[in-house]
Order: C-alpha cells, then structure tokens, then sequence
C-alpha cells in the first residue's frame, strides 16, 4: 500500500486519540468507583449490624440474675 502525503499521521492525531482513550477509560473508572462505594457501604452495614446482634446475644448469655433480700 502506497501512503501519500495526506496519510501521514500527525502528533496531533497522536495526542487526539490518546486523548479518547484517556477519557472513556476515566469513565470507565468513575463508573466502577461508584460501584464499589455502594458495595462497600453495604458490607460494612452488614458487618455492623452482625456485630450489633453477636454482642447482644453475648451479653444475654453472660448476664448475672442478682436476687436482692431484706433482712
């Protein structure tokens, strides 16, 4: 194949394509982040409220009845 003038490609075309690439990857990114906040805050949700419910159970078990008499 035969390249005239006209086909040459430029820094400019370079820096341009770089550039789109550059900006659907930051969406790409953005996107996920998201995503990965939302998961995050549920499981920490999830954890605090296991915990809530281990240390309630806990705390039933282990209690002491304290019988309290008048002489």
């Amino acid at each position: 194949m035969s390249q005239n003038a006209n086909d040459r490609i430029t820094p400019d075309d370079i820096r341009a394509k770089l550039g789109d690439i550059q900006g659907e990857a930051r969406e790409q990114v953005d996107e996920a982040k998201s995503q990965l906040v939302a998961i995050g805050a549920g499981v920490a949700l999830v954890l605090l409220i296991l915990a809530f419910m281990l240390g309630r159970r806990g705390g039933r078990r282990s209690s002491a009845v304290i019988e309290v008499r008048r002489s």
